[in-house]
């Protein structure tokens, strides 16, 4: 009874979220041209106006990628913990698929930039193409629907949390130039009182989400990209395997019709605005241009792929409920999708503004490749099934 629960409210989550994910799209278009038309100054001004007051007064922008992020990652975070504990992650060798693919996911490509980088200006880039962007990759795979098996979507969660994780940590150890280690320990002291919480059987929502507030001021002044205390916040949210709804599934049930009708495309409509320029063209063939396409599309790839099979050939994990390896290797295009952590990523690696915009056309150039051709090739496998 409670698979079929568990089965139900996955269900709800990606129903919903394969009509926000059309919204999504719509908003990228519109973002695009706002960003290539006389209103392009406009929206900037109003994306860089102040909203707050004393130490939370932050722009609009940082508002909807550091804060409205952070709720989306708590809902991803949920959907992630409740199938560790009931669902297809709840066994060793199936968790640790997305972990070992997350990890192919990053390394071949840094070192596809890195090869066609080396010795240049732009060598410092080569984080850029290792992330993949979590709210566009889950949007594609959502609008495949039923083509795909409901685990693959499940592992492509799972992965690009990892994956996501792992962007952080290269940014705080390469790309960061200061750790604030007294915000840090601060927050460590807020994860144990969730976590001692949980123990301890308290099941109030209000009791997580209020301190979960405040572990997110506490990382985000830390030095580390904010959005990862939903993650965190949501490990700490208690659940279990019975009939009786927990209070995990409760703040699911809340979060997802707000995140996939209003969150993603509010933050789609704020991060696309990318302005052409006919630079960014010749970029595209440059050692820059080149490892992020090459890196992104290719690497991500052959990256995800090479070590799911490894993983699985060496026993170590054991393939996602009803996946094949053609399943697999179309979800490795798809976590080419690098965008909004791979434009951050770019933002700090470069100074020179025409590196900075020839980044951007190269990440958007490989993120729209890896989506299109992703989600065409899954669609063609089921087709063929």
């Amino acid at each position: 009874m409670a698979k079929t629960i568990n089965l139900e409210i996955f269900k709800r989550f990606f129903r919903a979220e394969q009509t926000g994910g059309v919204l999504l799209l719509i908003c990228v278009a519109i973002s695009l041209l706002i960003a290539n038309t006389s209103a392009k100054d406009s929206f900037i001004r109003f994306l860089e106006t102040q909203v707050g007051f004393g130490p939370l007064n932050y722009s609009i922008l940082a508002w909807i990628n550091d804060a409205l992020m952070a709720i989306f990652f708590l809902l991803v975070g949920l959907e992630i913990k409740r199938e560790l504990i009931e669902g297809e992650l709840s066994s060793v060798k199936s968790a640790a698929l997305p972990v070992i693919a997350a990890l192919g996911g990053m390394l071949v490509p840094a070192m596809i930039y890195s090869l066609l980088n080396q010795g240049t200006e732009t060598a410092g880039g080569w984080g850029i193409p290792m992330a993949t962007d979590i709210a566009f990759a889950l949007a594609i795979m959502a609008m495949l629907g039923k083509n795909v098996p409901p685990s693959l979507k499940i592992f492509l969660a799972a992965l690009a949390i990892v994956d996501d994780l792992g962007a952080i940590l290269v940014i705080a150890i390469f790309y960061t130039s200061q750790i604030h280690f007294e915000y840090l320990a601060m927050a460590a002291g807020i994860l144990l009182l969730l976590s001692l919480l949980n123990y301890f059987g308290v099941k109030r929502l209000v009791f997580y989400l209020i301190p979960g507030v405040l572990l997110w001021y506490c990382i985000h002044h830390s030095g580390i990209h904010a959005t990862i205390a939903g993650v965190l916040l949501a490990f700490t949210i208690p659940t279990n395997e019975t009939d009786i709804e927990s209070p995990l599934e409760k703040l699911e049930h809340a979060l997802t019709t707000p995140v996939n009708y209003l969150i993603m495309p509010v933050f789609a409509l704020a991060n696309t605005n990318i302005t052409f320029q006919k630079e960014m063209l010749t970029g595209l063939v440059s050692p820059l241009g080149l490892g992020i396409i090459i890196g992104l599309f290719a690497g991500k790839t052959i990256g995800v792929s090479l070590f799911s099979w490894l993983a699985v050939k060496l026993k170590w994990a054991e393939l996602p409920t009803g996946a094949g390896w053609k399943h697999l290797l179309g979800l490795g295009m798809l976590a080419g999708i690098g965008f909004t952590m791979s434009i951050f990523i770019a933002l700090l690696s470069f100074s020179d503004t025409l590196h900075v915009s020839e980044a951007k056309f190269a990440i958007l150039t490989a993120s729209v490749l890896s989506g299109v051709v992703g989600y065409v090739f899954l669609r063609v496998v089921k087709a063929k099934d």
